[in-house]
Order: structure tokens, then C-alpha cells, then sequence
């Protein structure tokens, strides 16, 4: 494996000569790896093989990296003090400037300086710290309001299209290809009864009164990186940046960071939303935000958490009554116990909607 790293690493252009590399992180999508260089002078690399069977146009993938990291490099060399090179990835270009690199065997590789003395935490544990995801993903949007140049390539159409979602829903409720909508019938009817709620943000969106904005899709905590003083770094995981509207990132990070249970959690008594956490996110979030946020876009902003909650008990249940062919699973109901752990959230969220609505009013103001 050392040499065909090697080889790989050859193709990139590194200062430094090729040490060693170990297998980096514990990502789902991407393998990782950690490239160690001889020279204590020179910086070691993150080398990663792309998913391109999710990421399936790499080249404009890598575009998209390339432009939302040179706007913020750009940005932060006007800023006295700022660690330039620690503060925002730098993508390392190929010998041959594609940014890329595809071996023999079909797989498609990328390099970023390796950020050193970082740090990240997989889940919320108080409200300082979801006070600090907040902050670095509204200061992400708030440095990306004004990229120049066509929109971003959408790199996962309809990733958070909720509308499509429902119809893909309902149509594999009525073809039940397994047979197993008599056994989630409640689920069934839960859903579908808020199906014409949930479709709003998309059709706001196609009204115009919701702007599309560069968003991050992918708002869970261990994708913000922190000093050792756990101060605010930069944010990492760009893949899935793209056009969309900006109550999909608060949705994203309160359903993964707010809920007391887990995502599988069997135990339903586990599974609530903690309000001080949301507070927390949109305090954060909106002392960097708040002056560029349209109001139709604030007042989405608790909506999102909703949103997303329900978009992915959808996914899942949808995915069960298929017979599991998206989602990887380890028992054979992981699906539907995904499914009612998702629904047990999103009624804890109904039940302090006003709250949170409240708390979104709060900090705008």
C-alpha cells in the first residue's frame, strides 16, 4: 500500500519528499489518508480517494473546492493576523493542474495541506460549543455571500428537495416492493399527513421569496475544525457546498446535534431535542449572519430543523419499505428504528417550535 501511495503522491505537487502514510479519520464517503513528508520544514498532506459513485462529475467537484477556498483565502490575507494556511484548506494542484488525479483502476484522488494541532469533536456536548458551530458556519456563509462568477456546480441535484423526496415517498408506499407497509402503517400516516407543510421551503424557493444561497449540506460539528484552545479554525468537509437555501444548515446541524438520543436510538425515551443547544447554534450563527439574512430567510431558520428531521425520517422509511437498498444497515429493521427515532425528534421539536422561534427572534434582533 506504501508504494502505490507513493506513486499516487507523485503525481501531486508536494514540497518535501514522501515519508509515509497512514489510513486519517473515520469518514464515511471518502477514504483518507494522512502523507508524512522526511523534512520537519516542509508540511505533510490529506490525501483522499473521492467517492465518485456519489461524487460523480469530480472535475467540477474540484472547481467548486478551488473557487469557495480561493474566496476565502483571499479574504483572510486581508486580515491582520490571520493564519492563513490553518483558516481555510488549501487544495494541492496535480502535475498536470487538473487538481485530480484518476489511476488504473478508475479511482480519483485529491491533496490538501494537512491543517496541524487541530482538533474536532463528533458530538454537541454544551451550549459553548454549539455556540461555536454556529459562528463557523454562518462566518462560511457570511464569506461566501459574495463569491463572484456563475452559481456553483450542483454536485447532488435535489439533495435536500424535500418536495421530490415526498413524491419518490409516495409512490414506493402505493408499489410496496417488499411488502412491508402494513407493519409501518403509523409511520406511514404520520408523514404523509405534514407532507404539504414540509414542501414549502422548495416552493418559496421556486416563488423567489426564498434567495439560493452557497450552503454547506453538511452541518454536523466534527466537520468544524478547532485549535487547541478550541477557538474557530476553518470548516472542512467542502464536497457537498452548493446552491440551496440557508435553513438546510441550521436544519442539518440541530438534527444532528441537538437530539439527546441517537440517530438509531431504540430507546425513543432518549431521543429529544435539547432547546439550550439549539440556542446555542443560533446565537452563534446569527451574530455573523444576521445583517445579510433576508427576513423571509429568518424566519425559516427554526423551520429548518423541522425540515430536515422530516426530510430524513422520509428517506428512511422510504428505504425500509424498499428493502434497504440505500442506506447500510445492520439489523434487519435499522431502517425503521431510524425511522421512529427520527419521528420521536421532530414531535419534540413541534412541541417547542414556539421556543425556537422565539430564540431565532431573539438573536436576529
Amino acid at each position: 500500500m506504501a508504494k502505490d501511495i507513493e506513486k499516487v503522491v507523485a503525481q501531486f505537487q508536494i514540497q518535501g519528499t514522501f515519508k509515509d502514510a497512514d489510513i486519517f479519520g473515520d469518514g464515511l464517503i471518502n477514504t483518507t489518508y494522512k502523507v508524512k513528508t522526511i523534512q520537519d520544514n516542509q508540511p505533510n498532506y490529506l490525501l483522499q480517494i473521492i467517492n465518485h459513485h456519489i461524487f460523480k462529475n469530480v472535475a467540477e467537484l474540484t472547481r467548486n473546492i478551488q473557487r469557495v477556498t480561493d474566496h476565502i483565502r483571499t479574504k483572510l490575507e486581508q486580515v491582520e493576523d490571520a493564519d492563513v494556511k490553518r483558516q481555510v484548506l488549501t487544495p494541492v494542484d496535480t502535475k498536470d493542474n487538473l487538481g485530480y488525479y484518476k489511476d488504473e483502476e478508475g479511482n480519483y484522488w485529491r491533496m490538501f495541506l494537512f491543517i496541524e494541532n487541530a482538533r474536532s469533536y463528533n458530538q454537541l456536548s454544551n451550549a459553548k460549543q454549539a455556540y461555536v458551530g454556529g459562528k463557523a458556519f454562518g462566518q462560511f456563509q457570511s464569506r461566501l455571500a459574495d463569491l463572484p462568477g456563475e452559481p456553483l456546480y450542483p454536485v447532488l441535484p435535489d439533495f435536500h428537495n424535500t418536495e421530490m423526496r415526498i413524491l419518490n415517498f409516495v409512490k414506493r408506499v402505493k408499489l410496496d416492493p417488499v411488502g412491508r407497509c402494513k407493519e409501518v402503517q403509523e409511520e406511514v400516516d404520520y408523514l404523509m399527513q405534514r407532507s404539504e407543510e414540509y414542501k414549502k421551503v422548495v416552493k418559496m424557493g421556486r416563488d423567489g421569496l426564498l434567495p439560493e444561497r452557497i450552503v454547506h449540506q453538511d452541518t454536523k460539528f466534527n466537520n468544524v475544525l478547532l485549535d487547541e484552545n478550541d477557538d474557530i479554525l476553518c470548516v472542512i468537509d467542502l464536497d457537498t457546498v452548493m446552491p440551496g437555501y440557508v435553513c438546510y444548515d441550521i436544519g442539518d446541524a440541530i438534527r444532528n446535534g441537538a437530539n439527546t438520543g441517537l440517530e438509531d436510538d431504540r430507546n425513543l425515551d432518549n431521543v429529544s431535542m435539547n432547546i439550550d443547544l439549539f440556542e446555542g447554534f443560533i446565537k452563534g450563527f446569527l451574530s455573523e449572519t444576521k445583517d445579510m439574512l433576508t427576513d423571509e430567510e429568518i424566519n425559516s431558520l427554526a423551520f429548518g430543523a423541522k425540515l430536515l428531521t422530516y426530510e430524513q425520517a422520509v428517506r428512511f422509511l422510504d428505504d425500509y419499505i424498499d428493502g434497504d437498498n440505500y442506506y447500510k444497515t445492520n439489523v434487519p429493521d435499522h431502517n425503521l428504528v431510524r425511522t421512529r427515532a427520527q419521528i420521536k425528534l421532530l414531535k419534540s421539536m413541534e412541541e417547542q417550535f414556539e421556543q425556537m422561534e422565539a430564540i431565532v427572534k431573539r438573536y436576529a434582533s
